[in-house]
């Protein structure tokens, strides 16, 4: 293991972070939230790469280096970096990664270069249909120092507060409609506990159509009969409630980023489980969830949290618009992922409609021969 660099000058990290990179306040904590990349602000990625580090390896799923970055972080279109800023103390809190589908380039083996590439397959259908309306996640974190409940309101809805920020990004670009990454469990997670998970994620929420496959499927080692008599409900909801009370019998909790995506949606599709050998063998399971299909409660508590950030902008560049006016601007905005959607589901009506025709022709064919 190489020794994690030292923390970047506060000076710097304030430099970078210009008014025109904050995308929004937090509603808890007094927090801000900023998108950066690498070309735009590097000490930030620095400091973002260190804390990385400090974060993973805590978890025993590090890459060892003196700081996490990679390719992606500062190839020619990078990954952006969604960041969580405690204005206070001058420091980031946590942190995801992400790029557009529509900015992916395929590689010479027509597969997408992404983050998660190395791990699963993507099937034709999901880079035709899926792909250019998607937001990848990844490298999420939460500086160790804001995951005690001793850093109050700041740590306690760090995450939170930065699925705020995910929704403000995918709300701001009304052509994405998912998002796909991936849940980690470290090796150090109870193993009964983990198979339970994964068990239930596949139960509940398995790509049945096969859009997405992990290369070297992780397995896990429990005898599904037996999971099934725990998870003996047959339904989401209360299976979910049977799933935290048995890890809470092994002594441990759901991780939290993994709780947060099963109680996201219930059509989230999993992709599978793969071993993450660049990652000191965590366990990454493959994820996509449609933004429209979120449960009311908590896209609408997101939505409301965006809304009030459009008011607030639309006031600062306008301050003497009529209010009327100016809440008929931010639903025009609001409405272009209506529009985008609508636009999106007409294509793939046409795209399988063709391919209805291709396959009855074959078909027609096909008897023709043998009549």
């Amino acid at each position: 293991m190489e020794k994690i660099i030292d923390p970047v000058d506060r000076a710097l990290l304030c430099a970078e972070l210009t008014p025109e990179k904050k995308i929004q306040d937090t509603s808890h904590g007094n927090n801000e939230l900023y998108v950066v990349d690498g070309h735009d602000s590097p000490n930030v990625l620095r400091e973002i790469g260190r804390l990385r580090e400090i974060s993973f390896r805590a978890e025993g799923g590090s890459v060892g280096l003196a700081l996490d970055l990679d390719e992606f972080d500062t190839m020619e279109t990078p990954y952006k970096q969604l960041i969580l800023w405690d204005p206070e103390e001058q420091a980031i809190i946590g942190g995801y990664r992400y790029i557009f589908g529509s900015d992916v380039k395929l590689r010479e083996d027509g597969q997408p270069h992404m983050t998660s590439s190395h791990l699963f397959h993507y099937s034709d259908t999901f880079i035709k249909d899926y792909l250019p309306y998607t937001m990848e996640l990844g490298r999420s974190f939460v500086a160790p120092e804001y995951q005690s409940s001793k850093a109050g309101a700041k740590a306690i809805f760090a995450l939170d507060s930065l699925w705020d920020g995910i929704f403000a990004v995918m709300l701001d670009h009304p052509k994405v409609m998912y998002m796909i990454g991936k849940a980690t469990i470290y090796p150090t997670y109870d193993k009964t506990a983990r198979d339970l998970i994964f068990h239930y994620l596949d139960k509940y929420f398995g790509d049945r159509e096969e859009l997405v496959r992990p290369y070297h499927p992780f397995s896990g080692g429990g005898d599904p009969r037996m999971m099934d008599l725990i998870l003996k409900d047959g339904n989401l909801k209360d299976d979910y409630k049977n799933l935290k009370a048995a890890v809470r019998q092994l002594g441990v909790s759901i991780p939290p980023l993994v709780n947060s995506y099963m109680t996201l949606s219930p059509t989230m599709k999993v992709f599978g489980t793969a071993v993450n050998d660049e990652m000191s063998d965590i366990l990454d399971t493959g994820l996509m969830i449609c933004l429209d299909e979120i449960y009311d409660d908590k896209r609408g508590r997101r939505l409301e949290n965006y809304v009030h950030e459009l008011m607030k902008r639309a006031k600062r560049r306008w301050p003497q618009m009529d209010e009327g006016l100016r809440e008929r601007i931010v639903a025009r905005l609001l409405g272009r992922r209506s529009d985008s959607r609508e636009k999106r589901e007409k294509k793939i009506s046409r795209r399988q409609r063709k391919e209805m025709e291709k396959q009855e022709k074959k078909l027609k064919k096909e008897q023709k021969q043998k009549d």
